[in-house]
């Protein structure tokens, strides 16, 4: 690959891209957060788990588990073509500040002892709202205080700190739960929110919205929605990692039946947070490798067979596997999967600043319905066929997908390649 700025062949060796994450702990604003992040993901998986065991220990219904997952996932297809834009319209921080704040309140009110189960789903559904405007702004944020490869190591850093945050939310979530129920649970989990927002409101600098290009009015919500949108799916590169994204549809079916397996299994709350954690735990260890140990043009050439080997271990169902290997095989899927933190940094650097952080949004709402729905639908049909049978199913589906996308991403990851290696001064 030639250097832009020398015309010279760069080697897609290690030092000069490994280089890039001891800079990036070195930003103050950066440090900031990723600590706020680090504590919303393991607060929001803290929250996950607390409201499923919650529901399900009330209903003992796998439907009533996994529509309450779902509700985690599905809000941010309504809201996000809309709520996302606001992070391109207001000032970021502004945004995320009111985005913990509003994230508080709700889910507090969801650790309310007594609260029938429709309660329950309402708040649920509103707390994860805010969830939208706010990972669409830090994108954008974070693209403007890091660029280039310092984005991309960035970006690494902040996924896999989601994984030990999920981990740490789902695995200590079951322990919690089952020593101080899941209504305590839930309310230690809106503090999260609390000390992120401090955080935010400390160690992050104000800056104005983003400014409309010269010649252009400044657009309005639904303007900027529509135009987010029609930039998105109307690039080639962009539109295919977009779906690349949302293939966590098929691979997350197992997370959204994670209480039936684990009392089909004969298991009890802490086996459940396990099999949920699983994934997490093998992304972690596949994002570190992709990103510590191989170059940028590898790692991204590679999102197109990762994406395929995401959906593959959902084939061993068939076999009715034991606990442990269910676990194992979620993890070998999370390993895979990790190409997600790969196509997330290709994507944000290859959006312009103005539309950043809807198109951002945009694909970040898609993916979380992808997920919602694709639960949604495996715990309807777990209803009435047995969820081996289901759960493989969304194996074949999601590999199908992967190799769909797999044959044109060969080509256009060569001119993503040029982004993801082309270095800016930090801001």
């Amino acid at each position: 690959m030639g250097d832009p700025r020398t015309g010279r062949d760069r080697p897609d060796g290690p030092s000069e891209w490994k280089s890039a994450y001891a800079e990036v702990v070195r930003v103050p604003e950066f440090r900031t957060l990723w600590l706020a992040h680090a504590l919303s993901m393991a607060g929001g998986y803290l929250l996950s788990i607390s409201v499923v065991l919650l529901v399900y220990q009330q209903t003992a219904s796998p439907l009533a588990a996994g529509v309450t997952i779902a509700l985690t996932f599905i809000p941010q297809v309504l809201a996000g073509p809309l709520l996302s834009g606001l992070s391109d319209l207001l000032p970021r921080r502004r945004v995320m500040l009111a985005a913990d704040l509003a994230r508080a309140g709700l889910v507090f009110g969801i650790g309310l002892p007594g609260l029938p189960l429709w309660a329950i789903w309402g708040l649920l559904f509103c707390s994860i709202l805010p969830m939208v405007p706010f990972g669409a702004a830090r994108a954008a944020l974070m693209a403007e205080v890091l660029q280039g490869e310092r984005f991309v190591a960035a970006s690494a850093i902040i996924n896999l700190t989601s994984h030990v945050g999920t981990l740490a939310g789902l695995i200590a979530g079951g322990w919690v739960v089952a020593t101080v129920g899941p209504n305590a649970a839930v309310m230690v989990n809106a503090g999260t929110f609390l000390l992120s927002a401090l955080l935010i409101r400390l160690g992050v600098r104000a800056r104005p919205a983003p400014v409309a290009a010269p010649g252009r009015p400044g657009p309005g919500l639904w303007r900027t929605t529509r135009d987010g949108a029609r930039l998105v799916f109307g690039d080639p590169r962009l539109r295919t990692l977009a779906l690349f994204a949302w293939l966590a549809g098929f691979y997350m079916v197992p997370y959204g039946l994670a209480g039936p397996l684990a009392d089909a299994a004969g298991a009890g709350p802490g086996a459940a947070g396990l099999l949920m954690a699983a994934p997490s735990l093998g992304a972690l260890v596949g994002g570190f490798v992709l990103t510590r140990l191989i170059g940028p043009r590898t790692r991204v050439r590679l999102i197109g067979p990762l994406a395929v080997g995401g959906s593959l271990p959902l084939l061993a169902w068939w076999a009715d596997p034991p606990l442990w290997l269910m676990a194992a095989l979620l993890v070998a899927s999370g390993a895979l999967a990790a190409y997600q933190l790969v196509a997330n940094a290709a994507f944000v650097l290859c959006v312009p600043d103005e539309g950043r952080g809807l198109a951002f949004g945009l694909v970040a709402a898609g993916l979380q319905a992808a997920q919602g729905v694709g639960i949604a639908v495996a715990s309807l049909l777990v209803e009435v066929a047995d969820m081996n049978t289901v759960i493989t199913g969304a194996g074949l589906l999601g590999v199908a997908g992967a190799l769909a996308l797999a044959a044109p991403w060969g080509r256009l990851s060569r001119e993503t390649t040029t982004l993801m290696r082309a270095p800016e001064p930090t801001a």
